[in-house]
Order: C-alpha cells, then structure tokens, then sequence
C-alpha cells in the first residue's frame, strides 16, 4: 500500500504553481476557483487517507490574494479565517455568521512561518475588487473552505498567501500580471515545513 504524503499542498489553480512544484516532485491538489470546488477537492483527498487508514496530513494551501494593506508582492501568513460573502443579517445574523452552525465564524490555526506578516483572510466567492464590509487584510476565494474542512476533520492547516492585487479597480489586470510569480517562494516555504514536519530537508 503506497503511503500518501503527510503534507499535502493545495491551490486553486495550476497558474499559481507555475510547474514549479511538480519540476521537482511534489504533487499538488488543483482544487478550482471557489469555496464549493475547494471544499470538494479537500473532503475528497482527506477521505483517501481515512479510507486507507493513514494519518491525516498537514494541509498546506499556497495561493494569490488582494489585499488594500499588503503592497503587490508581499507573502503573508494566513492562520485566521473568515467567510466574507455570508450574509444573513437580515435574520439577525453579523455578517460572516453561518446560521445555525456549530463551526466558529472566524477560523483559527496554529501560526507558522513566523517570518512573514500576518495576515486574517477572508473567503467569499466574489473578485474582489472594492472594500470589504468586514475585517479582513487579505482576500481571496478558497481559504475559508479549506480551513473548515480541516477544522471539521481535525487536521492541520498552513496557510501562506502571495497579494497579486489590490482588491479594487486594477484587480483583475493585476492579478493576471502577477500570478504566477510567487511560485519559487511557495516552494520555499514548502521545503521548510517539509524540513520542520518531515525531519529533513531536500
């Protein structure tokens, strides 16, 4: 039985890895645009390991962002999550609150790559290209969705983010431009957790 990796990496889209990581061996989960198809793909991929009785990984998810703090350019990480396009005030819910659910609003992880800036995300699916109503540095379209399938499992979540944007008019030219260009820092800051988790270095 070939044993599954213990860090499992996942982004949204192959343009944000560049081929950088499968050049040097590492799989990656592409698990689309959206919390609906980053919920799929994750459930999925952890039911593998449940069915062939493994421990569950250390989920790993690499990705682009907008952000009207962070400058283009920077990496941030990401260990506070919420869902910023759940909206039910007007059955007197806040903003972000899922009705009637016992999984917390806002995320929470264990911090790593202490190095970089914090950063909390918030997930919606929308482009975001103006203010969000909530609090939140970065924005993009997955994370949330990924964090609450790994909080409802019980596994592991990492967390790094690249701001291709700004989150406002130029959002979507900005984001095309810049991409793919944090490609080589992702797998960067793989190979360290792969040295922290694993016990060695590559």
């Amino acid at each position: 039985m070939a044993e599954l990796p213990r860090i499992l990496v996942i982004m949204a889209l192959q343009s944000e890895a560049a081929g950088i990581f499968e050049s040097v061996g590492v799989p990656v989960i592409y698990c689309g645009v959206g919390k609906v198809n980053a919920s799929i793909a994750l459930t999925r991929e952890l039911s593998r390991y449940v069915h062939l009785a493994q421990p569950l990984p250390l989920v790993v998810n690499f990705g682009s962002v907008g952000s009207q703090l962070y400058k283009r350019g920077t990496m941030v990480a990401c260990h506070e999550f919420l869902q910023r396009d759940m909206d039910v005030r007007g059955l007197g819910f806040e903003l972000g609150v899922t009705p009637f659910d016992e999984v917390p609003s806002l995320l929470r992880f264990t911090p790593k790559f202490s190095h970089l800036s914090p950063a909390v995300c918030g997930s919606g699916d929308t482009f975001a290209m103006a203010d969000s109503e909530m609090t939140c540095e970065v924005l993009d379209m997955e994370a949330y969705a990924l964090a609450k399938v790994c909080w409802i499992e019980e596994a592991q979540f990492v967390c790094a983010k690249y701001v291709t944007d700004g989150a406002d008019h130029a959002a979507a030219a900005d984001w095309q431009d810049n991409v793919h260009r944090a490609a080589e820092e992702f797998l960067c800051l793989y190979r360290a957790l792969e040295s922290s988790v694993l016990g060695f270095s590559s």
